[in-house]
C-alpha cells in the first residue's frame, strides 16, 4: 500500500510558502526526531532553496539518543544548515533557536534589519506546541491529530525577530514507501489515508528487530525474550499483543484493528521506550531505491503516453480506422 495524503489546505500552504519565502532570512524545519529523514519535506527543500536552514529535531525526548546524534551530525554537515535537538515542552527553547538563526544569518538583526524566519514542518510534529512555548501563550492551536493549524500567522518573538508559522504540510507524492508508513505511525497522516493494521505491522517489523526489549517490557511478554520476539512473524507479534491487552472478538479471536490502534498509540506516546525508526544510512538506501522505482514508473508512463498519441502507430499517410 502506498500512503499518500495531500489535502487541499496543503496546496494552499504550498502557495503561501512560495510567496512568503521571498522575504525570509532563515527557514526553520521542524522534524520528528523519531523519523528525521522521513519527516523532512523534499518539496519544502525546493520551495526554500538558497535560504539558510535550521533543522530542529523535535520530540528528541522520545527518540533514541544515539541515533539522534547521528542525524544531528548528518544535517550539520550540510551547507548553510544547522541542526539542534529539542523537546517542544522545554520551557526555554527560544534562546537556542534565536542563536542558531543569527548564526545562519549574521547580518540580520536590529530594528533596521529584523530577522525574518519561516517555521515549517509536517503535520502533528509539535510545531504549535513549540510556538506556544516560545510565546508563553496559546497563540497556536494544538492537538494530537494531523491538520490542526490551517492558516499562516505571524508571531513577534522580539522587536527585531519575526516568526511566520505555517500549517503542517506533506508533499504530493511520497516516493519512499517506508517513509509513508513511518509518517502514518507518527500521526502525521490523516487517519482516512491508511490502514491501521498494515501500518502497525510495518512498525512492528522494525521494532521487533531493533527494539524488541521495549515491546516485551511494555506489553508484559515475560515468557518471550528479545531474540524470540525478533524471530516471530509480524502478524504473530500483533496477535500476541492483542491477546495481552484483551483486544478479543468472539471465540477467542483477536481484534487486529484494535490491537493495531494499541500498538500505534503506545509508540506515539513514547511508552515503548526511546525509539528512532531510521538511521541516516537506512534512509539513504530507502530514498535511492524509491527514486529508482519512481524513475522507472515515470519512464513507463511516458512510454505509454507516446503510444496513445493519435496516429502514432499508423504508417505515413495512412488514414485512421473510422470509429
Amino acid at each position: 500500500m502506498a500512503i499518500q495524503w495531500f489535502p487541499g489546505h496543503m496546496y494552499t500552504t504550498q502557495k503561501a510558502i512560495t510567496e512568503r519565502v521571498k522575504d525570509i532570512d532563515v527557514v526553520i524545519e521542524l522534524l520528528d526526531a523519531r523519523l528525521p529523514g522521513s519527516s523532512a519535506n523534499p518539496m519544502l527543500a525546493e520551495l526554500t532553496a538558497g535560504r539558510p536552514s535550521l533543522k530542529v529535531l523535535n520530540k528528541q525526548d522520545l527518540a533514541d539518543a544515539a541515533r539522534t546524534a547521528l542525524w544531528l551530525a548528518h544535517y550539520n554537515a550540510l551547507p548553510a544548515t544547522r541542526a539542534i535537538p529539542l523537546d517542544a515542552s522545554q520551557t526555554t527553547p527560544a534562546q537556542a533557536i534565536v542563536r542558531a538563526c543569527h548564526e545562519l544569518s549574521p547580518n540580520r538583526g536590529g530594528m533596521a534589519k529584523p530577522m525574518r524566519v519561516l517555521i515549517c514542518g509536517i503535520p502533528n510534529v509539535g510545531k504549535s506546541t513549540l510556538i506556544n512555548t516560545l510565546t508563553g501563550s496559546r497563540k497556536a492551536k494544538t492537538g494530537d491529530e494531523a491538520g490542526i493549524t490551517k492558516l499562516e500567522q505571524r508571531i513577534t518573538l522580539a522587536d527585531d525577530f519575526y516568526l511566520w508559522d505555517t500549517p503542517g504540510m506533506l508533499w504530493p507524492r511520497i516516493v519512499v514507501p517506508k517513509s509513508g508508513y513511518n509518517l502514518a505511525a507518527s500521526g502525521a497522516v490523516g487517519r482516512n489515508a491508511f490502514d491501521e493494521e498494515e501500518v502497525a505491522l510495518e512498525l512492528l517489523n522494525y521494532l521487533k528487530t531493533h527494539y524488541a526489549a521495549g515491546i516485551a517490557e511494555r506489553f508484559k511478554l515475560v515468557e518471550l525474550d528479545a531474540a524470540t520476539i525478533a524471530g516471530m512473524k509480524d502478524e504473530d507479534v500483533l496477535d500476541t499483543i492483542g491477546r495481552k491487552r484483551g483486544a478479543l472478538l468472539g471465540k477467542g479471536r483477536v481484534n487486529l484493528q484494535k490491537a493495531a490502534e494499541i500498538v500505534m498509540h503506545e509508540f506515539r506516546a513514547g511508552n515503548l521506550g526511546r525509539i528512532t525508526l531510521e538511521t541516516p544510512e537506512e534512509f539513504a538506501q530507502w530514498l535511492a531505491e524509491g527514486q529508482r522505482i519512481d524513475a522507472e514508473r515515470q519512464a513507463k508512463k511516458a512510454a505509454r503516453g507516446k503510444k496513445r498519441k493519435p496516429g502514432a502507430d499508423l504508417a505515413e499517410g495512412q488514414a485512421p480506422e473510422p470509429h
